[in-house]
């Protein structure tokens, strides 16, 4: 069987940068208390180990009021505003693990709405980079994820609107909700905020489907990155799997086929792609 592995598949740079600072202060804070706010990624296994070396998850805002001591990290996804406030309120310990192209998107909208401009984040509501994102505006926000919700957009009367997309959107998906939006709104500004690694992993793994009998996307169910690289290799070919570790991997499905696409999650460690990927290649 030939076995053909994305190149992009794996740890993005805001991921590794986040990963690797959790591990760094655990070897320079010994001693020292550790949390993240909310789960540094989207990976179970990373979270588990992480947990194994002391490293406790803060799951509420409630919770992180309370908090006296320690160092928190702030995750790769970012946080409202309000967080760093209340970190700083309590004297609380903050490295900030934020991606820097999330931090971006912050700045923009932070600017943007103290200009008096209404601000449409093109992304999921209930996603933590959503909700950090929209924690940075002081006006009016509207989130838009679908063609429906695109289609009943109305700002208010005379307000300029600024566009700015969750970083793991889908690329295509963005241009037709923003071709929507530009058709009712007379003063619109754009800024494609779509990490230019979600994209290229996005049309290399849609290339790979293409070509390939059936194709495996491995990454965490709470990876709203891995879950639209699914959607797109979904459309691409009809045998494609979602797994979280070789575990899940239902040997049966690949059998008659001859050729086998790999592509993994901007939060799928190394060590899982590469077991997946030497377990296809030696076993069929």
């Amino acid at each position: 069987m030939e076995v053909r592995l994305a190149k992009t598949a794996g740890f993005c740079f805001g991921v590794k940068r986040a990963v690797d600072t959790v591990y760094g202060q655990v070897e320079l804070r010994e001693g020292e208390k550790i949390y993240t706010y909310g789960p540094i990624i989207h990976n179970d296994e990373v979270v588990k180990d992480m947990k194994r070396r002391g490293v406790e998850v803060i799951h509420s805002e409630e919770e992180l009021k309370n908090l006296t001591s320690g160092v928190v990290i702030i995750r790769s996804h970012g946080v409202p505003k309000r967080i760093h406030t209340i970190l700083e309120k309590n004297g609380i310990t903050c490295v900030d693990a934020t991606c820097p192209f999330v931090k971006k998107i912050h700045r923009i909208v932070e600017k943007e709405s103290k200009a008096g401009k209404h601000i449409v984040i093109i992304g999921d509501a209930k996603h933590p980079e959503v909700e950090g994102i929209r924690g940075w505006a002081e006006s009016g926000v509207t989130i838009i994820k679908t063609e429906e919700e695109a289609n009943e957009f109305l700002p208010p009367c005379g307000t300029e609107v600024c566009i700015v997309s969750q970083t793991t959107f889908n690329y295509n998906k963005f241009k037709y909700l923003v071709e929507i939006i530009s058709k009712k709104v007379y003063n619109v500004s754009v800024l494609n905020t779509i990490c230019n690694a979600t994209k290229e992993r996005q049309v290399e793994a849609e290339a790979i489907a293409k070509e390939v009998d059936a194709m495996i996307v491995i990454g965490d169910k709470h990876s709203s990155n891995t879950q639209k690289l699914f959607e797109i290799c979904d459309r691409a070919c009809s045998n494609t799997y979602y797994i979280q570790t070789l575990e899940d991997l239902n040997v049966n499905q690949l059998k008659s086929v001859q050729t086998v696409g790999i592509t993994a999650g901007a939060s799928t460690p190394k060590n899982i792609i590469e077991e997946v990927q030497n377990y296809v290649g030696i076993n069929f």
